[in-house]
């Protein structure tokens, strides 16, 4: 039987504009918070410890998010964040048009921001299994990707644009961002049922419940080596990244050519999506992850005897195209694989093992800069990177994933005879 096309599913396209908005947010805030922090400061270290603190606590945080995601109605929680987002944006905005903008006050805004993210971005992933079904979330996925990868394309030059008129423009653009993703939220609210909210009673302490998403995720042997690799990737990714943007704002790039390196990537990210649904479809996932996180270490590689702007956007776009892939490819496996009651709790603490160690990139790349340079901090972004595509191709449980086709039958194999969680209902 033949699943229902994405694009005839309302639920599924409205959850997609909400989604792409809080995208948008995002790529905003990572790209522009950083140049305004470092134009406030003018200290890389100061800038990198804004957006240290900001992804620690973002990823700390999703532990509660990913509890009431499976505790509480997903839709409302999604309702709540927007409003909270809404209200700092519009703080954001009036705080740049009265030049109030200094480190703490940067600080603190990231630190809402970030909690906002973790709190209540959970939420949003977990409706996801609810409005898609099984036999259409890898498609979902590579969908999601295309998507991300057009946010990538128009979010750092459109970030440079915004901040040559000033930092309250990015705020009122963040503000319609929120503003979007409440209408979305509340639209679902109406026509999504949406998972049963476990009882008041039933409920134990968020540590308990938090402790299950990570006891489910351990005891998959298809799944625990593959997050050491992710979090090595990520970590030297960032950091190379990281230390590029800012190494150019202090030789005296313009936000709007600092931009280009976000929307080369987006570019190369978006015609890679066009490959990725045949790709998760006929091509194994774990051949498909091996082969994306080697291409993203041979860029990092290079990178540190790159010195041009242009060459850095082509390294950097060169290394990108298959990430579509392989995230559709990773993720679409563990969407099947994770019982729905669990989504929540097991996807916050994937996303905190995948992204735990990713707060320390910028202030790696920040202290690196300020104590040692440009070319160690490199080095040692391309050292990381090369440690994780080694990993990865020596990985039988990642080289093991099959196509699409096969992974709900392999994520049965690799269960293990039981594990312990509450359900939701």
């Amino acid at each position: 039987m033949s699943t229902p096309s994405l694009w005839r599913t309302p639920s599924y396209l409205t959850w997609l504009v909400g989604d792409t908005a809080l995208g948008l947010t995002r790529a905003l805030v990572g790209f522009a918070f950083p140049l305004i922090a470092l134009v406030v400061t003018d200290d890389p270290a100061q800038a990198g410890a804004i957006g240290g603190v900001g992804l620690a606590v973002a990823a700390f945080s999703g532990i509660v998010g990913g509890v009431w995601a499976d505790r509480h109605s997903r839709t409302r929680l999604l309702v709540l964040g927007a409003l909270i987002g809404a209200v700092v944006a519009g703080g954001f905005m009036a705080l740049a048009l009265a030049d109030a903008l200094t480190f703490v006050v940067l600080l603190a805004i990231e630190v809402v921001l970030a909690l906002r993210t973790g709190v209540f971005g959970m939420a949003g992933e977990a409706l996801l299994k609810d409005i898609v079904p099984s036999g259409a979330i890898g498609r979902a996925q590579a969908t999601n990707q295309a998507r991300d990868a057009a946010l990538n394309l128009g979010g750092g030059p459109l970030g440079g644009v915004l901040l040559t008129v000033g930092a309250w423009f990015v705020g009122a653009v963040l503000l319609a961002c929120q503003v979007i993703a409440l209408v979305t939220a509340w639209l679902l609210r109406r026509h999504v049922p949406g998972h049963a909210p476990v009882r008041a009673e039933a409920r134990r302490s968020v540590f308990a419940e938090a402790r299950e998403g990570f006891a489910w995720l351990f005891s998959r042997s298809d799944l625990r080596g593959v997050l050491a690799i992710i979090t090595i990737i990520n970590l030297g990714l960032s950091t190379a990244i990281t230390t590029v943007i800012f190494s150019l704002q202090q030789r005296g790039f313009s936000p709007t050519d600092i931009g280009w390196i976000a929307a080369g990537a987006g570019a190369s990210m978006l015609a890679g999506s066009l490959l990725a649904p045949w790709c998760v479809a006929h091509v194994r996932t774990g051949i498909l992850a091996a082969v994306g996180i080697a291409a993203l270490a041979a860029a990092v590689v290079a990178l540190p005897f790159v010195d041009a702007l242009w060459p850095t956007v082509a390294l950097l776009a060169g290394g990108a195209f298959l990430i579509p892939a392989l995230n559709a490819g990773m993720s679409g496996y563990f969407m099947v694989a994770v019982p729905t009651h669990l989504i929540g709790r097991a996807s916050s603490a994937a996303s905190l093992c995948t992204a735990g160690a990713a707060p320390l990139a910028p202030v790696l790349a920040g202290v690196g800069l300020a104590v040692f340079g440009r070319l160690p901090t490199l080095l040692c972004a391309a050292a990381l990177c090369a440690l994780a595509a080694l990993l990865a191709i020596a990985s039988r449980p990642l080289r093991a994933l099959p196509a699409e086709s096969g992974w709900a039958a392999h994520a049965e194999r690799s269960a293990p005879p039981s594990v312990s969680v509450t359900r939701a209902d």
